[in-house]
């Protein structure tokens, strides 16, 4: 293995990425985090973060992230700008081609590029993101008690985050572009039987009102009995627009895990795109199929997606790297000390 190629490289930089960072620096693998396009991950959307352990007062999703940088850094992790645009993981060293136009070769890989929340695109959303608009109401819905909110989407997951908001707010209201779920049929009818429930039928979001000091304040609606309201109205038909009071609103419709640099490698992608990982005898592992190459956070939790789990999931990761590389070291030094046999004159 040549001089030039590193021990680790961990991709992402979000949660998971730093939990990775700070077990595999503290073992002294040397690990170089790449940050990503979106350095931090999903949670530098997040205002406040009141679930993750150790922080009874709660604290900022910047901060966090800023707390797990330094203390990676403080344990010898390096940090560089950039994402992987392409990765040859077949055979070693892996060989990871970034998008600042340089290469890097490592002995292993960590992905925890994150998977990054579908936007609906109404006018607003970039500015009010954090700020009463979100992706998870798992991790914000607490904030809106006694509001009026709205979800976007119509499968279980839009389902799953009405319910949960239903503990919360006065009341939760569903709009869907059709007029039929997608969500199975024992959590829609959950969701339509409950008091606090309410749908939008035929109905898409247009636009987000209010300020970051003020939070979300209203929202734009527009509706057409035969669905798919937006594009008729962008095609000047006659649709009905209405704008609404509402202090929250919650995007659930489905998420892009960021793999698309892994396609047509050995690292096994489900049809979402999640990397699948395989598993020992008798526990999950963070390892892929490709050798060498380890997965953690929302990248391959397609069910959790909490900042906490992300954390767990990076230790593991890291956890794992090590075993693996110390084990192919000991492979290749018991290679190197066993006595070769000369050839024949």
């Amino acid at each position: 293995m040549s001089a030039d190629t590193r021990e680790l490289v961990v991709a992402g930089s979000g949660v998971a990425g730093l939990s990775a960072a700070v077990y595999a620096a503290r073992a002294d693998l040397d690990p170089l985090v790449l940050e990503g396009d979106e350095p931090g991950g999903q949670l530098t959307l997040t205002t406040d973060v009141e679930n993750f352990l150790g922080f009874p007062e709660g604290v900022g999703g910047m901060e966090l992230i800023q707390r797990g940088t330094e203390q990676a850094e403080r344990f010898g992790a390096e940090f560089q700008h950039g994402s992987i645009e392409a990765a040859d993981v077949d055979g070693q060293p892996l060989e990871l081609s970034l998008s600042t136009g340089g290469t890097i070769r490592t002995r292993a890989l960590i992905v925890a590029t994150g998977a990054s929340a579908r936007w609906v695109g109404a006018d607003g959303e970039e500015e009010l993101m954090g700020y009463g608009l979100s992706t998870c109401a798992t991790c914000d819905g607490a904030f809106h008690r006694g509001d009026d909110v709205l979800v976007v989407g119509g499968g279980d997951s839009a389902m799953e985050e009405a319910l949960f908001l239903a503990k919360f707010a006065d009341s939760v209201t569903v709009v869907h572009r059709r007029e039929e779920l997608r969500a199975s049929e024992i959590m829609a009818d959950r969701a339509r039987e409950h008091e606090d429930v309410e749908f939008a039928w035929n109905t898409e979001l247009l636009a987000i009102d209010g300020s970051q000091e003020a939070g979300v304040t209203g929202a734009t609606l527009v509706s057409h009995p035969e669905g798919y309201p937006s594009e008729r109205y962008e095609n000047g038909e006659d649709v009905t627009v209405e704008d609404v009071d509402v202090g929250g609103v919650f995007y659930a419709i489905g998420h892009e895990p960021n793999t698309e640099f892994l396609r047509d490698t050995p690292v096994e992608l489900d049809s979402d795109g999640y990397v699948r990982t395989t598993e020992s005898a008798s526990w999950a592992t963070t390892a892929t199929a490709a050798e060498g190459v380890f997965a953690a956070g929302d990248v391959m939790d397609r069910a959790y997606q909490q900042a906490v789990t992300a954390a767990g999931m990076g230790s593991m990761a890291a956890l794992d790297t090590e075993e693996w590389l110390e084990s192919t070291t000991a492979v290749a030094a018991a290679g190197a000390d066993t006595p070769q046999m000369e050839a024949d004159d």
